[in-house]
């Protein structure tokens, strides 16, 4: 069952107007221990792949640094109580209307000390640049804090849509050469910088400018972020873009855990 207690009328405004929103503590205790603990699993996952490959970088990944972990929740056999539940739920729906589907969900960690800052961009400006035929809706993406976050430990800067023009439009990126990020905005405006406690939600458009500044604390700063679309992400050719694993359907959470595969809907499959 999907609760509407969570989004005020207000929110919504300030959703359809600036392309955001922000949640405070909305995530439970229990949850965030489990998210913390999936957390380390996957920073160790993906350090042992690096090490195998004998690689310290792994496109926007940067060993030690900064991570971006995507598409394994199928790996583990708790994540997708959070990804789907009754609290994503009621998010997403607010903002996509009756019918959402899971599209991308990645570990975004910033190590301490040397957590690297991340450029200018829009989420859209991703998808776009890996398949320049995509055409999509504006998606959802929600950044879930497993930390405390701040300007001194790498949080999230937003630029609000009447400061960036974004609510309508998907600008180009070029990439940058030593860090592999895609940078779309190079004006003077900062952004705001958010600052919430562990546990919170920030929900904001795939058009929205962000970035993120450098961790300079002795302690990591981890984010859990989700994505949600009202439509599969498909190329003018027909293709998948991203995954596409079908989460509400008129108004109701549908989604199938027993039958969730990679065959599917996208992404890796769990090991035998």
């Amino acid at each position: 069952m999907i609760s509407h207690s969570l989004i005020t009328d207000a929110m919504k405004d300030q959703f359809i107007a600036e392309g955001y929103m922000i949640f405070e503590g909305v995530i439970p205790e229990d949850t965030m221990h489990m998210l913390r603990e999936e957390c380390a699993y996957f920073i160790g996952y993906k350090d042992a792949q690096l090490d195998s490959s004998g690689e310290t970088t792994e496109g926007i990944t940067h060993r030690g640094s900064r991570y971006f972990i995507s598409h394994y929740y199928r790996l583990s056999n708790r994540l997708w109580q959070f990804v789907f539940s009754p609290l994503m739920a009621e998010i997403a729906q607010a903002t996509l209307g009756p019918d959402v589907y899971l599209i991308n969900e990645q570990w975004v960690v910033k190590g301490a000390e040397s957590g690297m800052p991340f450029a200018w961009h829009q989420d859209s400006g991703y998808v776009k640049f890996r398949d320049p035929a995509t055409r999509h809706r504006v998606y959802l993406t929600c950044w879930c804090t497993l930390d405390d976050v701040n300007e001194e430990n790498g949080t999230v800067y937003l630029l609000p849509h009447s400061r960036g023009g974004t609510s309508h439009t998907v600008f180009d990126h070029v990439q940058e050469g030593d860090t592999n990020d895609l940078v779309g905005y190079t004006g003077d405006d900062p952004g705001i910088p958010i600052t919430v406690s562990a546990g919170s939600i920030v929900a904001f458009s795939s058009y929205n400018f962000h970035r993120s500044s450098r961790n300079t604390t002795d302690r990591m700063r981890r984010v859990y972020l989700t994505q949600y679309s009202a439509e599969p992400l498909m190329s003018v050719s027909g293709e998948r873009s991203c995954l596409a694993v079908p989460f509400v359907k008129n108004g109701e959470i549908s989604y199938d855990h027993e039958n969730d595969t990679a065959a599917q809907y996208g992404g890796v499959d769990a090991p035998a």
